[in-house]
C-alpha cells in the first residue's frame, strides 16, 4: 500500500506538469512547456530543434495519458496522477524515463547553446525555471544533476534523475 506521505509528495509534483494551473494535466500543458522553452532560448518552433521539442512534448503527453488517463477524457487529474501513474511508474521507473526521454533530449538540445551535446548547469537551471521550478531550487537541482562535475548536464545525467524525482518519494 502506498503511504499517504508518499502520495502527498508525489501529488505536489503534479504541479510541475500542470503548467497552466487549471487542476489537470493535458496536451496543452506539454505544448505550453515546449513553447516557453523555445521562447526562453530564442529558438523558433519551425526549426529542427523546435520541431523536435514539440514532438518530444507530444510523445511525453501520449505516454503519460496512456498510463494515467483512466477515464479517457484526455486530461489527467491529480487523483489519476497519484493513484494511477505514480503507482505504475514507481514499479518501473525505467518506463517513465523512456516516456520522458524524447522531451528531455529535445529540451537539452534547445538549451545546448554551444552544440556540444550537453547544457551548461546555468542553462539547465533556466530550463527548470521555465518549467515552474523556483530559481533557488532550479539552480541547486541543476548543479546536482552535474554528477561528473564537468559544468554540463547531459541526457545520461538528467533522464534517470527525472525518473527518480517522479517515482521515488524522497
Amino acid at each position: 500500500m502506498v503511504s499517504s506521505e508518499y502520495e502527498r509528495r508525489i501529488a505536489a509534483r503534479f504541479a510541475t506538469f500542470d503548467q497552466d494551473g487549471n487542476g489537470y494535466i493535458d496536451r496543452e500543458d506539454f505544448s505550453g512547456a515546449a513553447k516557453a522553452l523555445l521562447a526562453e532560448f530564442g529558438t523558433t518552433a519551425r526549426s529542427d530543434k523546435g520541431q523536435a521539442l514539440y514532438g518530444g512534448a507530444e510523445a511525453f503527453w501520449q505516454g503519460m495519458a496512456g498510463i494515467a488517463d483512466r477515464d479517457g477524457d484526455q486530461r489527467i487529474t491529480r487523483e489519476e496522477f497519484v493513484t494511477g501513474a505514480v503507482k505504475r511508474l514507481r514499479d518501473n521507473p525505467d518506463r517513465f524515463a523512456e516516456i520522458a526521454r524524447p522531451f528531455l533530449h529535445a529540451a537539452l538540445d534547445v538549451a545546448d547553446t554551444d552544440g556540444d551535446g550537453a547544457a551548461t548547469v546555468t542553462d539547465a537551471a533556466r530550463v527548470l525555471q521555465v518549467l515552474g521550478v523556483p530559481e533557488n531550487i532550479a539552480r541547486a537541482a541543476a548543479a546536482a544533476l552535474d554528477t561528473d562535475g564537468d559544468g554540463k548536464v547531459s541526457e545520461a545525467e538528467i533522464v534517470p534523475a527525472f525518473a527518480r524525482y517522479f517515482t521515488v518519494p524522497e
